[in-house]
């Protein structure tokens, strides 16, 4: 066992505090990592709120992780020390069933493991995630970091990039379609990158206009404000595809409104409250209406090599572990362009 600084939530409404975990330790098919970054995502806002169901106290988040790998397992093959890797939000799978087979794992039928809060197949306990000095992971759930993408920027592309990326690969974003992107803001600044470096047309909807120069410095053809009555009239039955990277409730029938013939809606975002749709705002153009979650490892792998082939990373701000419950209230705001990633070096 290791014991390593971190950070952790106590209750629903108390900061995060500095604490101390337990890692396990390293078997056959383990990969220690020391953190040198990790990035705050809402996810992590959401989850130790208990506004995605209750969850076990005292809970470290974070699922989004690059660092150095310090040990392997006797058995390890595709990693070893020095390493530069990351971890995203799962860690382990049953591996056997029909979608962890073909490299879906996100979709396991027995349910992934995630990062954090989830139970840990390796010794029982709830999985503590990347606010913290080191973790251990089975070598299948870390990927290897391009050595051209900047360390201190990659940690997001472990969500917000693979979450984006995941559904334009899916439903053929590229040359010749038209996507739109709804939120600029960590999860839709990387849509815009992506989308562009596909070759897709890319339109972002966003409430304001404020954000309209850096939409399109990383590649919007177009930038719209939505709260402009004119702009669902001006964009109907336009685009292929729809990214909704929203997490909060909006007008689904006037969203869906913007798809073209057999075109798709697809949310990334996850609002608490339902999102209720009007059947009739999907029949009569053959819509869609649509989830999606993040990647599957090989995706995921396959995204980190795209975006260092296109030089495509996040924007980020990075803090020290004693700025993360100012950092919460500036996401709760949209106050960050557009993600904070901690210095694990703080930890200490």
């Amino acid at each position: 066992m290791r014991t390593v600084n971190a950070y952790a939530a106590t209750s629903p409404t108390e900061p995060l505090v500095k604490t101390t975990i337990e890692r396990r330790d390293v078997g056959p098919n383990d990969v220690m990592i020391d953190i040198a970054y990790a990035g705050i995502c809402h996810s992590d806002i959401h989850t130790v709120r208990g506004e995605w169901g209750p969850i076990q106290y005292p809970q470290v988040v974070g699922h989004e992780i690059v660092g150095y790998v310090t040990e392997v397992g006797s058995e390890v093959t595709k990693h070893k020390v020095g390493d530069r890797v990351g971890v995203g939000c799962m860690v382990n799978s049953c591996g056997t069933c029909t979608y962890c087979l073909r490299g879906d794992e996100q979709y396991c039928a027995q349910g992934n493991i995630q990062t954090y809060t989830s139970v840990d197949p390796a010794d029982g306990t709830v999985t503590q995630g990347g606010y913290s000095q080191a973790v251990v992971v089975n070598e299948d759930f870390v990927l290897r970091v391009p050595e051209n993408l900047e360390f201190e920027k990659v940690a997001p592309l472990l969500c917000a990039g693979i979450t984006t990326y995941s559904p334009l690969r899916h439903w053929n974003a590229g040359p010749g379609t038209q996507v739109a992107v709804v939120g600029m803001g960590g999860l839709g600044h990387m849509a815009v990158q992506i989308a562009h470096a596909m070759g897709a047309e890319v339109t972002v909807l966003s409430q304001t206009l404020s954000k309209q120069e850096d939409g399109l410095r990383l590649g919007a053809d177009h930038y719209y404000a939505t709260s402009d009555e004119t702009t669902f009239a001006e964009l109907a039955d336009r685009f292929d595809l729809i990214i909704n990277t929203v997490s909060a409730r909006l007008d689904m029938g006037a969203y869906l409104s913007l798809l073209t013939v057999d075109g798709t809606m697809v949310n990334v975002g996850a609002p608490s409250e339902p999102l209720p749709v009007q059947v009739f705002s999907l029949i009569p153009s053959r819509r869609s209406f649509a989830g999606s979650a993040i990647g599957g490892i090989r995706e995921t792998q396959e995204m980190l090599d795209f975006c260092a082939e296109h030089g495509i990373l996040p924007e980020t701000e990075l803090i020290s572990a004693s700025y993360i419950n100012e950092a919460y209230e500036r996401v709760l705001s949209s106050d960050v362009r557009y993600r904070f990633v901690i210095d694990a070096a703080t930890f200490a």
